[in-house]
């Protein structure tokens, strides 16, 4: 698979590269570009099987590049905020990361697109006009109880917890589920105007927020109604502060 990296961090362009080898050596990185108009330059030239993207570049955000170019090649975004997930599925998004995002993330982000790609019976290149539709979002869930079957709607879910390879659906009124879904995977499905994903573990309601607490390096310590088991501690990571901030004042 040939990939292109689009991405104005260093650090991060290295992090994902390194990620990349770790799952496949035989991936071939083509380039790592910074700016939109490098991006644009370089997609005028020349293709790749999968894109990269983070949301805000050097010289703006990478929506840009849709704008000047034509993109043909699946993308999966990387970015530090979740306002943009409808917007970046739109263009030709597969899926998208929050960082700080993990090698676990990347696996199930290239899973996700071997599977369409499996489906469509298609080149790489065609995949993207058999991706579903996004934009409706998910007003319930299905969840087992025992041989029991029923639907939590989405207004009665106080928070989303990762725990191991589990996910758990926890309801105002207590409730305590296992959904068969990851959270990067039912991040994009939810309201932004109602949920936030405040680090890698939790997605919040922002109903279920009982009180919140300023810590060190801009991060913040949210008590949750109903409060998770006992020992286990909601921080918004530092990288996800200020827009939870942002989320908070909307």
């Amino acid at each position: 698979m040939r990939v292109l990296i689009i991405e104005d961090e260093e650090l991060a362009a290295d992090t994902l590269q390194n990620i990349l080898m770790d799952i496949n050596p035989n991936i071939q990185i083509l380039a790592v570009l910074g700016t939109v108009e490098a991006a644009v330059t370089w997609l005028n030239k020349n293709t790749a099987d999968l894109l990269f993207m983070d949301i805000h570049l050097g010289d703006g955000e990478s929506f840009e590049i849709f704008q000047q170019v034509n993109v043909d090649s699946p993308v999966i975004f990387t970015t530090a905020y979740d306002q943009y997930t409808l917007k970046a599925f739109k263009n030709q998004g597969i899926d998208y990361l929050l960082k700080p995002f993990d090698e676990d993330d990347v696996r199930m982000a290239l899973a996700k697109l071997n599977t369409i790609r499996k489906a469509s019976e298609m080149p790489l290149q065609n995949v993207l006009t058999h991706i579903p539709q996004t934009d409706k979002l998910r007003n319930r869930f299905m969840v087992k109880m025992g041989q029991l079957i029923k639907t939590v709607q989405s207004e009665d879910v106080a928070y989303f917890m990762a725990d191991d390879k589990y996910l758990f659906l926890i309801t105002k009124d207590q409730q305590n589920y296992i959904i068969e879904e990851t959270i990067s995977s039912l991040e994009p499905q939810l309201n932004p105007a109602d949920f936030f994903r405040v680090n890698r573990k939790f997605i919040i309601n922002i109903n279920a927020i009982k009180e919140m607490y300023k810590l060190s390096r801009n991060r913040v310590r949210v008590v949750l109604s109903p409060t998770p088991a006992e020992g286990i501690e909601v921080i918004v990571s530092e990288e996800r502060a200020e827009a939870f901030k942002d989320w908070l004042n909307k």
